[in-house]
């Protein structure tokens, strides 16, 4: 039974969406982690037909766990997208085991390749290009590869708070498309400002990277939840804004809603359709239930469930 369909009676009619939010979410995806996965009791009644879903590979998860989950969501429909980090991973045959139980078990044909938040590598590979150098994704005929990105740096990478290696690698990325089969996207951190993301934006434009960009939403939260994830993530200038919602009394308890930059980042998009911002990307922190109402509820038909 689709759940979202029961009205109160008297309830007033629902607000139509905004064309240009219901436009941008078109082909959402959305990331879960095998716990979190386990609490959906259908990912159907939530979530578009078709919807890609991200599966969020946290150190210390048991392989098993994620070609489990990976499994389940295929069977409900939706193309899968595990993380791979380069800096758990021991060594190639380990790589291609896991690329092998993905296939085998769960029909994956797509990942989302990162270096990992791990200090220490666990064995030979310390980033994403690594991986992609390999061959194995191509040799088992891996059909999309996604790479991370970050709209306001990432001081793991850039100690100095510079662009100037997360650049690097995304140029090196960008080239490894153009001599390859892969069809890829960036895939990036969450921010909470539409302006250092579409200034970000711009910039990879202009130096050439032609690389679609799937723009990180932090999904509904408790405002303290994403204080917590936004310090722990390393999200820089837009963090400001949590900040000023903050100090604000009248906001402090409510839980904050993404409206604000989706609505300001659609509008942009609108505005100039060559925007290199293709598709939104959402982190539900607040939970994969909150998130999908939330999208459900501001995105029209494009964010209908399967089950609608």
């Amino acid at each position: 039974m689709a759940l979202l369909n029961f009205k109160k009676k008297g309830a007033p009619a629902a607000i139509p969406a905004n064309p240009q939010v219901e436009a941008f979410l078109q082909d959402y995806s959305i990331e879960v982690m095998p716990r979190t996965a386990e609490k959906v009791e259908n990912f159907r009644d939530l979530l578009p037909e078709g919807t890609r879903v991200y599966i969020a590979h946290i150190e210390g998860t048991p392989i098993e766990d994620m070609v489990a989950t990976a499994k389940r969501l295929n069977a409900d429909g939706y193309p899968v997208m595990p993380h791979l980090p380069a800096r758990i991973i021991k060594d190639t045959a380990t790589l291609a085991d896991w690329i092998a139980r993905y296939q085998g078990e769960a029909d994956v044909k797509q990942a989302l390749l990162l270096a990992g938040g791990v200090a220490k590598p666990y064995g030979d590979f310390d980033s994403s290009m690594q991986l992609m150098e390999t061959g194995l994704f191509d040799k088992a005929g891996f059909e999309r590869l996604h790479v991370a990105g970050h709209p306001e740096g990432n001081r793991d990478i850039d100690a100095d708070g510079s662009m100037t290696n997360v650049t690097a690698a995304l140029k090196w990325k960008n080239d490894f498309q153009s001599r390859t089969d892969a069809k890829m996207a960036i895939a990036t951190q969450f921010a909470f400002d539409a302006k250092p993301i579409i200034a970000w934006a711009n910039v990879l434009a202009a130096q050439g990277i032609t690389l679609p960009v799937h723009i990180g939403i932090a999904g509904p939260a408790k405002l303290q939840t994403l204080i917590k994830f936004a310090i722990a993530c390393g999200v820089g200038p837009s963090l400001k804004v949590l900040q000023k919602r903050a100090m604000d009394v009248t906001k402090l308890l409510l839980p904050y809603e993404p409206t604000d930059v989706v609505a300001a980042l659609a509008a942009h998009k609108a505005a100039n359709p060559d925007f290199n911002v293709t598709n939104v990307h959402f982190f539900p922190l607040g939970g994969i239930k909150t998130n999908a109402t939330w999208a459900i509820d501001n995105g029209g038909a494009a964010t209908a469930p399967a089950n609608a």
